[in-house]
């Protein structure tokens, strides 16, 4: 089922960024650009897992669509704090994959729930 894997790719993605955000306030002292992120980027996953309990389609595109909001906000604080040398293009590069494949993901699965239903 692909909303499974979606699920289980943003509740990783989560996890890594949780665990990017505290560090980034370890070493740096950064908080107001780590929490944007925090926030956008746990978010993702918290709208897919929302999902699963929508009270039909509408609701259920809507917190896709919700979703692909928090992607795009989650790209441009990493995007950010790439280019304000915040992380490395090591760590930064892996999860802007991770974060673009779910966007990618969500589209998908938006386009397609769209075309069934009209």
């Amino acid at each position: 089922m692909a909303d499974s894997i979606l699920r289980n790719k943003s509740k990783e993605f989560a996890k890594q960024i949780v665990l990017l955000c505290k560090t980034i306030k370890q070493e740096h002292r950064e908080s107001v650009l780590t929490n944007q992120l925090l926030r956008s980027g746990t978010s993702i996953g918290a709208n897919i897992h929302e999902a699963q309990y929508a009270q039909g389609t509408k609701d259920f595109i809507s917190k896709f669509e919700i979703s692909l909001k928090e992607v795009y906000e989650t790209e441009y604080w990493l995007e950010l704090l790439f280019e304000t040398g915040y992380l490395d293009e090591q760590t930064y590069k892996p999860i802007q994959n991770n974060c673009g494949a779910i966007r990618r993901m969500l589209i998908s699965t938006i386009k397609t729930i769209k075309e069934k239903n009209t």
